[in-house]
């Protein structure tokens, strides 16, 4: 601990990203990417020699472009939309934007990790809501005093998602602060919040290009809510760094975000591999939490270890994400792969399990 580091800085305790280990013929498993690559339109603005040759050039610092197109794939006015260097970029400003009240802010118990080192890094009161015993999220249990509400929609670890009926009925409910529902997972099976802004004021819904579009590498992410909200985070981004969105990141982006049909077919893919892996996992004696992200949330059957199985299955270079925290500490959550990447995991699960 260095005698230069500010009060905050020494009591921080920083989000762990999942490990991104170089080893080759590794099946990763561990940090929801997606096992297909990007739309071949983003292979070929990376060929753009003229793109290239603009970077000697800022980028638009509103991004209009990657705006526009977002704003029409969610039908939206584009003053509706804003945009950052992926979405964990995006929730930073919005903890700043709006979250730094006399009341507390809400988030589930068991949830994104990175909502607990924001409220310490930018000094925000928080209380956790308990999921239930299913480790399902019961939004009536969020209509509290508070200084805001965030949950993600698909909920991660879990997989768990909620209907967007109780998504309104929590709006309905809480009118006075800003309610954020992260969709980093929305495209595998859950319904988008989108369709509730423009009756909300208060809602601000997060995504990301990350899961569904393949561009996890890229950084790219975006809320929409109210015309009020996203002038909000214009002022704190503008007050941080003014060009967030670089020029290939943006041209990318739009290319993935206008390719609709091979979106849906890999978000379909995924969904389908996500089923089978399910349906065999639980054969093996797994419980299986419903799923409606890019990965599964599973409690190996009794007398197996969820800890050991996790490392059984890095001595045979499959790894998947152990969580040792209260509540879940007996379960993996394994990212969704390709069907031969399943299969090679399935394998190895019954050799070690049959």
């Amino acid at each position: 601990m260095s005698q230069f580091w500010s009060e905050v800085v020494r009591n921080l305790e920083p989000y762990v990203p999942g490990e991104q280990p170089q080893v080759d013929g590794l099946v990763k498993l561990n940090t929801n990417e997606s096992p297909y690559p990007p739309s071949p339109r983003v292979q070929a603005v990376l060929q753009d020699e003229q793109l290239v040759e603009r970077l000697r050039l800022y980028p638009d610092p509103n991004s209009q472009r990657l705006k526009a197109a977002i704003a029409k794939h969610h039908g939206v006015e584009a003053s509706r939309v804003f945009v950052g260097n992926g979405s964990d970029e995006v929730l930073a400003l919005a903890f700043m934007a709006f979250f730094q009240q006399p009341k507390p802010l809400l988030f589930p118990d068991i949830s994104y990790s990175f909502y607990p080192v924001y409220c310490q890094l930018f000094g925000i009161h928080a209380e956790r809501v308990a999921l239930q015993d299913d480790l399902s999220l019961n939004l009536q249990d969020f209509v509290q005093p508070n200084g805001g509400v965030i949950f993600p929609n698909p909920n991660a670890p879990t997989g768990r998602a909620v209907p967007l009926a109780d998504i309104e009925a929590l709006l309905q409910a809480n009118t006075n602060t800003v309610v954020l529902v992260d969709e980093a997972y929305v495209d595998f099976g859950a319904q988008s919040a989108v369709a509730l802004v423009n009756q909300y004021p208060n809602l601000l819904v997060c995504q990301t290009l990350s899961k569904s579009r393949s561009l996890a590498g890229l950084r790219v992410g975006f809320a929409i809510g109210s015309p009020e909200l996203i002038e909000g985070l214009d002022r704190v981004k503008n007050s941080f760094n003014s060009y967030p969105m670089d020029r290939i990141a943006e041209a990318a982006a739009v290319a993935a975000i206008e390719d609709e049909t091979y979106f849906a077919e890999c978000c379909q893919k995924i969904m389908a591999t996500r089923a089978h892996t399910t349906a065999e996992l639980e054969k093996l004696g797994f419980s299986v939490l419903p799923s409606s992200a890019n990965f599964v949330f599973a409690k190996p059957p009794s007398g197996a270890d969820a800890a050991t199985l996790a490392h059984t299955l890095r001595e045979h270079k499959i790894i998947v994400r152990y969580f040792n925290k209260p509540r879940i500490s007996d379960y993996l959550r394994i990212t969704i792969g390709t069907d031969e990447e399943m299969n090679q995991l399935l394998v190895v699960l019954q050799k070690k399990l049959g």
